[in-house]
């Protein structure tokens, strides 16, 4: 079996990679399995400087699902270069950086950064919910999001780059669109939405920013439905995620549209929850005499005639 994708210029071995900030930046869960049995690794969203995050409490679990509001503590750009990408380089998977941001200038110095110190790919958080500045403010419009694309791209021709698009804003394939116009190799899907939670006893809000950012298998079917659209929209690959948490998971969103997967919420439930995404899509080829992992891509049955 081949299970082998293209994201861009980039080969990976297989098509799971887990989701930044679920993850760190690797060190913990390799305690627990060797990362090279992943296609790649996207670490923790990383800034210019040094960012201490929200204040606590800031994850509350939900019903089939957590809330967070994190808030992209990270240990900044010079940290992570010196001292965290040599750790994931010991691993033979594939490095992605996700890069945050207040400007546009922020993020092209981040990614140009991140190309010279060898990364194999840059996710662009334009998504987070949980931030007042930057974040999801560079989705809510598509001209915004497009130019940001566009300079990121226009500044550092050589990276691939990836664009973690919101659900919580309005069309998603017209920002998956978008994405592919500005030169984006490939678009991720979807951050998380955006929640709160009330305790009826206190009368207060359980997180300390309010609302958080909904994730786990809560949010799957809305999830798979955003991915099968902005793939129907676009020609670049296509990474869905979102309840991600057995290889039959990963085969919905790969039929989808997705070219590619990663695992969430999942890793705290499970910490060896990606490889065991890996062996079960492996699995279902076997299982189905499929050959070609890509096969899977985009091989959603409907038919013709129902309504969309």
């Amino acid at each position: 079996m081949n299970t082998a994708v293209q994201i861009g210029k980039l080969r990976l071995k297989n098509p799971v990679m887990v989701a930044s900030g679920t993850f760190g930046y690797g060190e913990e869960y390799a305690e627990f399995y060797d990362l090279g049995l992943l296609g790649a690794v996207v670490m923790k969203g990383i800034s210019l400087k040094p960012r201490e995050g929200n204040p606590p409490p800031r994850v509350y679990e939900t019903p089939c699902g957590m809330l967070n509001a994190i808030g992209l503590q990270n240990v900044g750009l010079k940290e992570f270069i010196a001292k965290k990408l040599p750790f994931i380089r010991k691993f033979d998977t594939a490095a992605i950086a996700n890069v945050l941001g207040n400007t546009p200038e922020e993020y092209v110095k981040l990614t140009m950064a991140m190309h010279e110190a060898g990364i194999d790919a840059v996710e662009l958080n334009v998504s987070c919910p949980n931030v007042k500045k930057g974040g999801v403010a560079f989705c809510a419009d598509n001209r915004v999001l497009g130019r940001l694309v566009d300079k990121v791209r226009r500044a550092v021709p050589e990276v691939v780059l990836i664009v973690k698009l919101s659900p919580n804003t309005g069309s998603i394939a017209a920002s998956a669109l978008a994405c592919q116009e500005a030169g984006a190799d490939a678009v991720s899907l979807v951050n998380t939405f955006t929640g709160m939670a009330i305790d009826a006893h206190t009368r207060r809000p359980v997180l300390a920013n309010v609302t958080g950012g909904l994730s786990g298998p809560a949010i799957k079917p809305i999830a798979l439905r955003m991915v099968w659209e902005a793939a129907r929209a676009v020609k670049i690959p296509v990474i869905g995620m979102g309840g991600i948490s057995t290889g039959l998971d990963a085969v919905e969103f790969m039929l989808a549209g997705a070219s590619a997967v990663a695992v969430g919420t999942a890793n705290f439930i499970t910490p060896g929850a990606a490889p065991l995404v890996v062996r079960g899509i492996e699995e279902y080829m076997r299982q189905k005499g499929i050959s070609e992992v890509g096969q899977l891509t985009g091989g959603l049955l409907v038919d013709d005639n129902a309504d969309h």
